[in-house]
């Protein structure tokens, strides 16, 4: 999916939903959301590029994947009271399971993993 950032997280809700995850892993729905709305921002702000989204599931770990155009690897930053931003990847990183970032010939694909409480499995 090719998107802005409410598209992306509506999208992804309607995901989550068929999931089961709304009902019974509430907490970890809105982590994803959270994530989603970061990875598609940084795309947007920071590679200068539509986001690519594609959700995956495989019974183990969601995986939240965003392609940009940019080369340009995400690292979190250290926070700092003189800057509004520079979170993104901090809150990223404190959500996920795990996350990674991975080039391609024509740009990134960050990529977070979500496990579903046992409730939700």
């Amino acid at each position: 999916m090719n998107s802005t950032v409410k598209e992306a997280r509506d999208w992804a809700r309607r995901h989550l939903d068929t999931l089961g995850w709304s009902g019974s892993d509430p907490e970890t729905v809105d982590a994803v959301l959270l994530t989603v709305s970061e990875l598609v921002t940084n795309a947007h702000r920071h590679a200068r590029s539509s986001a690519q989204l594609v959700l995956t599931w495989d019974s183990r770990c969601l995986h939240i994947s965003v392609h940009d155009a940019s080369a340009d690897l995400p690292t979190p930053r250290a926070p700092s009271a003189e800057s509004v931003g520079g979170r993104g990847m901090l809150l990223v990183d404190a959500l996920a399971d795990s996350w990674e970032t991975r080039p391609c010939p024509h740009g990134k694909t960050v990529t977070a993993c979500f496990r579903p409480s046992s409730a939700a499995s």
